[in-house]
Order: C-alpha cells, then structure tokens, then sequence
C-alpha cells in the first residue's frame, strides 16, 4: 500500500446529529472500557451512558445507524485524552465530522485514524444538525480539499488546519504507512550506519 490508498480527500455518507456542547471522551466511550486490550468491539460502547439514559439518543435511533457523518456541536471531544473515543467513533462507523469545534488531543486522535474534523459556524452547524433530523437519508458530503459541506442544495464553509489537511489529502495521516513505503530508503540508510551493521 502507498499513502495514495490513505487519501481522505472527500468523505459522504449519512448524517448523525449529536446535539450539545463539551461533549468530553468519557461521555464518548466511558472510562471502564478503558481495561480493554484491544480496541475490538468498542464501537458497539460508543455514547454507553448516554444511550443507556436517553433511549432516545441518536445512537439509539435506528434512523442513524450506519450513518458516517457525525454533526457535533462546540469543544467535542474535551477532557481525557484517550484514543479509545475516536477509535470507538471510527469502530462504530463514523468516517467524518463536522462541530463547532474540537478538543485538541482529540482531533490529533482523530487525524492519526484518518478521520477528518472540519469546522464550521455555530449556524451552520444548528442548521445542518436540523436538517439531517428532517431528512436523515439524505447524504452530508464533506470535502476535505475544498473546505465544505454539501447537504441537499446548500453549501457550507468548513474549516481543517492546513497541516492535518494536507495529511488527510496526501494520505501521509498513518506514520506506519509511510515508514512502510520509505522501507528501502530506511534499509539504505541503516547499511551506511556503523552502529547497525558493525556488530
């Protein structure tokens, strides 16, 4: 594989809203998952608490299952920074997102699974979480390169940094991948040192 079978450049698929602010990591996936060994299975926890409070919850919804496009509101993702949420997202099918914005480690996270975060507008984003409620089989298109959003017939501006950007686009997100295709650049190197071949 080369980083060109990495490239996130668009992403589309159903939208799942999520409505509220400072949704933190342990609302996400709660801490008692945390003993787990392997991240198997850790979809199926994504939201636990939420879901088991509020049978109404979006997660819960049948409408929403097997939507990839996550619509978020302001500071998703604060608090512990544990790899477990974006990895429980991503396990339960979550391809994108969308929010007003995201706590810091999270979308690092979030980057190094390839999962695009964009940010737009506070209106925009009560707007789309609405409309997705309206027509839930409608598709979100979310263009990474471009910036933006498509739903139906409106388009909106959505931000990504542009270094996290040009990973997601260039496909050089996964460090394994691209060490992995650097292999006989490595190999050449680590012959010219004499501390690897001189033992």
């Amino acid at each position: 594989m080369s980083a060109a079978d990495f490239k996130r450049r668009q992403v589309s698929g159903r939208g799942i809203p999520v409505a509220g602010n400072d949704i933190d990591t342990d609302r996400i996936i709660p801490a008692r998952f945390l003993k787990a060994v392997t991240f198997e299975g850790m979809g199926e926890h994504a939201f636990e608490d939420a879901k088991k409070q509020n049978p109404e919850h979006p997660f819960n919804q049948k409408v929403y299952q097997g939507a990839t496009v996550l619509v978020v509101g302001q500071n998703f993702g604060c608090g512990s920074s544990r790899e477990h949420a974006p990895q429980a997202l991503m396990r339960w099918g979550i391809r994108a997102m969308i929010g007003g914005s995201f706590g810091e480690i999270f979308f690092g996270n979030c980057v190094m699974l390839g999962i695009p975060c964009l940010r737009a507008s506070q209106e925009d984003i009560e707007w789309l979480q609405r409309e997705i409620g309206r027509a839930p089989q409608t598709p979100v298109a979310v263009d990474v390169e471009r910036q933006e959003v498509r739903f139906g017939d409106r388009v909106i501006k959505a931000t990504v940094p542009d270094g996290p950007r040009n990973q997601l686009v260039g496909g050089t997100w996964d460090s394994t991948a691209v060490l992995l295709e650097a292999g006989a650049a490595i190999e050449a190197t680590a012959r010219k040192l004499p501390y690897v071949t001189g033992w």
